[in-house]
Order: structure tokens, then sequence, then C-alpha cells
């Protein structure tokens, strides 16, 4: 073996950058991050109080942070906060893009459209422009972690999801392509896909059990968020650093991609 040190997912020395670290999942990708090591830009739109208190969480814990607002479809914006994240911390060395739009599902026939262009532009132009901004430092670096959260609906294409599915595959496609052209720079592009994940708004009406839907999981049970954010930050870590191109679902079986 070429390399016997112990297994140890470290990231102390990195800076890393979540968007939509106000959300349910967002926080605890934050947390956990900062929990292995790394400091953080903490991205928000409209939560400026929930970034504040993230904010003071990751410095309580030793390492940096500072708060960004953006709108993660607009060029201009996502550009901007890459000023002020490489004046804060440095060039991000991973980037999870997180942040997704919300709308009510519905059939595609009644679906409006601008839930369609919502949908793209916060699944695949959030994935563009943040590439577009901060895979640059990564190319001259020659290493870096670029990890989007999928979502295991992608495979699923079940009535309603219409917007969602559409949007998320098509940023599956584009991170795909990524992968290869950010390769040869010593960089990983991945995406973690969640299943329908119990986080704190469950546990706080007492909704984490949903029966029928466990009935369905091979683990019968709705996977943590936490572990969630354990796949992200081993994919940001060096124990990944041969793994990219990937679709990994964490989601206990539910879906499963086929070879």
């Amino acid at each position: 073996m070429h390399n016997t040190a112990p297994l140890n997912i470290d990231l102390k020395g990195k800076v890393a950058l979540v968007t939509g670290a106000t959300g349910e999942l967002g926080r605890v990708l934050v947390r956990t991050l900062a929990g292995a090591g790394a400091d953080l830009a903490i991205h928000y739109l409209n939560r400026s109080e929930g970034a504040a208190s993230l904010r003071r969480e990751v410095e309580a814990v030793g390492r940096k942070a500072c708060i960004v607002q953006a709108d993660i479809s607009d060029e201009t914006q996502v550009f901007g906060m890459r000023d002020q994240v490489r004046s804060a911390l440095g060039d991000p060395h991973i980037i999870v893009n997180n942040a997704v739009r919300q709308y009510q599902w519905t059939t595609i026939l009644e679906q409006p459209v601008a839930d369609f262009e919502g949908q793209f532009g916060s699944t695949v132009i959030q994935n563009v422009l943040m590439a577009k901004a901060f895979a640059p430092a990564m190319i001259a670096r020659k290493s870096g972690r670029i990890i989007a959260i999928n979502t295991e609906c992608a495979m699923q294409c079940h009535p309603s999801q219409g917007a969602y599915v559409s949007g998320k595959r098509g940023q599956d496609g584009l991170l795909r392509v990524l992968a290869r052209e950010l390769g040869p720079h010593g960089i990983t592009v991945n995406q973690v896909a969640p299943g329908w994940t119990v986080s704190d708004k469950y546990r706080e009406s007492g909704t984490e059990k949903q029966e029928s839907y466990e009935a369905g999981v091979p683990l019968r049970r709705r996977g943590e968020d936490v572990e969630i954010a354990y796949a992200v930050a081993f994919l940001a870590s060096d124990l990944a650093a041969f793994i990219s191109g990937v679709y990994l679902p964490v989601c206990g079986g539910h879906v499963m991609p086929a070879i």
C-alpha cells in the first residue's frame, strides 16, 4: 500500500462555500464541514438572521466564517459573492451547490412555466455560474472539489415532479460534462442525491416516521440530514481524491443506479 495513514476526514486549511446554507440541509452541511475543520463561506438569499447565527456557530468551534448574499441564478451577484469570499477567506477549495428554489408541486399541464424556468435557474444555471466564478482559482491551484446536491427524485420521475426533475436531471448532465472538463486540472465534480430526509422541521413537528415511504426503502427508514452531510464531507476530503463524475444516492437503497 502507498499510504497507511489512518482514515480521517480532515478539512483543516480548507475553505468551503455552501449555497443555500440557511436551509434545512444547508445548516447541517455547514456545521459538519466546520466540524471537520473547514472555514466556511455561508451563502443565503433571504435569511440574514439565520446566516448570522450559523456564522457564530462556526466561529464557536474555532473556524473562520463569512456570510454572503446572492441570487445564485444571477451572474453579477454570483461573481460579486466570489469577490467577497476571496476577500474574507481566500478562494474556496470546496464548493457545495445546495441552494434550490421551492414551489408548489403539480402536474406538468398545470405547472406554471415560470416554475420550470425558476427550477432551471436554481439547478443548471447555479452550477454553471458557480463553476465560472470559482473553478478558475481551483484550476490555478490544480485541485478542488465541486459537490452539488441532487435528489432521488431525478431517478424516480414521479407525477407532479416535472419541474424539479427536469432541473435536477439537467444539472446531472451538466456536471458530468464538467467532471470531464475539470478532471485534467485535479478538480473532482460529484453529486449527492438524498432521499426524503429527516431534518429539523420534521423533528419539531413529530413527523419523522413516514411508513408508506419507509416501506419502499430497503433499510426501512428515512435518512437523517447529518447522513447526507457525511457523504458531502467525504467527497470534499482527500479520501475521495479519485472519485469524480458520481451521482451518489444517500437514500437507504430507495433508488439504485444501474450499470
